[in-house]
C-alpha cells in the first residue's frame, strides 16, 4: 500500500539505559538496555534489528596437526575486521527478515561479518581477463572463519537471538544486551533498524562506551602508553615478590 504525500515516512527513535561502562576488579558483566519508539505511517509490518558490535581487534588462531606422531600448532593466522563483541536481536529470525544481500551488506548476523585473512590472500590473474582473489587457505578457508566464531560464541562475545527484539506496547520495542566480563575495553556501537518489505527504511546509531576505573584504568593505560616501563615494572615487582617470599620461608 502507498503512503499518501501528506504522511512522513517510517522512522524508529532508540535510546540506551546506559552509555558508559565503568570496570572494576569486581566487575561481573553489565545489561544494557535499548528501547525505542517506531513510527509506521503504514500498515506493512515492520521489524526491528539491533546490532551491537564492540571494537576490532585481531583474532590469532592455529590448527592442531598430527606429525610424526606428535601433535603440534600449524603456522597461525590472523583474522582482521572481527568486531570484539557482537550481538544481533531481531524480532523474529534474520533470514525471514531480509534477503541475503541486504543482511551481508548491514552485517547483520555472525555468518555475515566481514571476517577474512588479509596476509593469506594474493590476486591471481585468470582466463586473463580478470583479477581474482585467492586464499592460502583453500577450501578450509571457511571452517577456520567458523572457527573464529566459535571461539567468540564460547567466550560469549558472539551472540544472535532471533527473538531479541520485543514490542511492549503499540510502536514501543525494547531489546537487552548482555554484556559478559570479557567484553573488551573501548567504544561500542548500537545500530538499531526498522525493516518493511525485505529492507531497511530508517535507522539509529548510539554509541556505548566501556572504559576501565580506578586502580585498574591507570594500570591499563600505563600498560598501553608505556608497555616497555610496563613490562620492566611487572618483573621488578615479581623479582620483589620473589625475594620477599624466599626470606619469609628462611625465617621460618
Amino acid at each position: 500500500m502507498a503512503v499518501p504525500m501528506d504522511q512522513p515516512p517510517a522512522a524508529i527513535s532508540a535510546a540506551l539505559t546506559e552509555t558508559n561502562v565503568r570496570v572494576t576488579s569486581s566487575f561481573r558483566g553489565a545489561r544494557i538496555v535499548i528501547y525505542g519508539a517506531v513510527f509506521n505511517p503504514d500498515t506493512q509490518p515492520a521489524d526491528v534489528v539491533v546490532l551491537v558490535r564492540g571494537p576490532q581487534e585481531p583474532v590469532r588462531i592455529a590448527r592442531k596437526t598430527r606429525v610424526a606422531g606428535m601433535w603440534i600448532n600449524s603456522r597461525p593466522v590472523v583474522f582482521e575486521g572481527a568486531p570484539g563483541f557482537y550481538r544481533a536481536a531481531s524480532t523474529r529470525p534474520l533470514r525471514d527478515i531480509a534477503p541475503f544481500g541486504v543482511l551481508r551488506r548491514l552485517g547483520a548476523g555472525v555468518d555475515h561479518l566481514p571476517i577474512n585473512a588479509p596476509e593469506e590472500q594474493r590476486i591471481e590473474t585468470r582466463y586473463g581477463v580478470r583479477d581474482v582473489v585467492v586464499s592460502r587457505l583453500g577450501a578450509d578457508y571457511g571452517q577456520w572463519r567458523q572457527a573464529v566464531v566459535r571461539l567468540k560464541a564460547n567466550a560469549r562475545l558472539y551472540a544472535e537471538d532471533e527473538r531479541g527484539v520485543r514490542f511492549v506496547d503499540r510502536g514501543l520495542f525494547r531489546a537487552e544486551v548482555d554484556l559478559p566480563t570479557a567484553a573488551p575495553i573501548g567504544e561500542y556501537r548500537a545500530d538499531i533498524f526498522l525493516f518493511q518489505d525485505g529492507r531497511p527504511v530508517a535507522s539509529r546509531s548510539r554509541t556505548l562506551t566501556v572504559e576501565k576505573a580506578g586502580l585498574e584504568r591507570t594500570l591499563y593505560l600505563f600498560a598501553r602508553e608505556r608497555p616497555w616501563l610496563y613490562g620492566l615494572a611487572s618483573v621488578a615487582v615479581a623479582l620483589l615478590a620473589g625475594w620477599a617470599a624466599s626470606v619469609v620461608f628462611r625465617r621460618t
